[in-house]
């Protein structure tokens, strides 16, 4: 799933997505203060936008294989117990397709991009 990432830049996004699950930026400069480099805050800056144009980050090479795992992962039932498992079963045999939503929002500050599995 990963392979259009080298290492580096796979501990980049995972650290990236981290950050912004505790403190609810996508701002760069907020990003850029907590990012864990010891280098200045501008190179921190620069490194991270550097890195949110790669080329590796489309739609289409990093984000439909990751909801496609996380489907195959909620049909599979890895990291679920019973009583989910046999519900997700029992839905899924009942509908027998999956609907992927995605939703983006514009606050007045905020961009907020989601995707939902049903």
């Amino acid at each position: 799933m990963w392979k259009h990432l080298s290492e580096q830049q796979y501990i980049t996004l995972h650290s990236l997505l981290l950050l912004i699950q505790v403190c609810h930026q996508v701002k760069l400069s907020p990003l850029a203060r907590l990012f864990p480099q010891a280098i200045t805050l501008e190179s921190r800056k620069r490194n991270l936008q550097g890195f949110l144009v790669v080329g590796s980050l489309c739609v289409k090479l990093l984000w439909f294989p990751l909801v496609k795992y996380w489907i195959r992962q909620s049909q599979t039932g890895h990291n679920l117990n019973r009583k989910q498992r046999k519900y997700y079963k029992k839905i899924h045999k009942k509908y027998a397709y999956w609907i992927i939503e995605n939703d983006r929002v514009l606050l007045t500050i905020r961009n907020l991009f989601m995707v939902d599995l049903i």
